[in-house]
């Protein structure tokens, strides 16, 4: 089972980028896939989670900015972030809440002007 993440990049200060994460996983649609983030010399933080019912949790740092959507067909987890702040700058990773699979390598996102 693989987690493969994409759409990173470097964007300016209120940008948008919308992220994607593909999981070969068979029961992906009963799960509850997260994006997470890790900014340089910090931890890694929950950033948003979705559930089977696509009832979405995020963050306090981007509720209102930030949108998780999934895909069961697809077996994909989209994140759009907008009205994005040089305090976005991280590494996002995708995975499972409660079910966690082996951390794929990411995607970088850099807002900076």
């Amino acid at each position: 089972v693989q987690l493969v993440e994409s759409g990173g990049g470097l964007v300016q200060p209120g940008g948008s980028l919308r992220l994607s994460c593909a999981a070969s996983r068979r029961d992906f649609s009963i799960r509850t896939p997260a994006w997470y983030r890790q900014a340089p010399g910090k931890q890694r933080e929950l950033v948003a989670s979705i559930r089977p019912g696509g009832g979405p949790n995020y963050a306090d740092s981007v509720k209102g900015r930030f949108t998780i959507s999934r895909d069961n067909a697809k077996k994909v987890v989209y994140l759009q972030m907008n009205s994005l702040k040089p305090e976005d700058t991280a590494v996002y990773y995708c995975n499972f809440a409660n079910s966690p699979l082996q951390w794929g390598q990411g995607t970088q996102v850099t807002v900076s002007s």
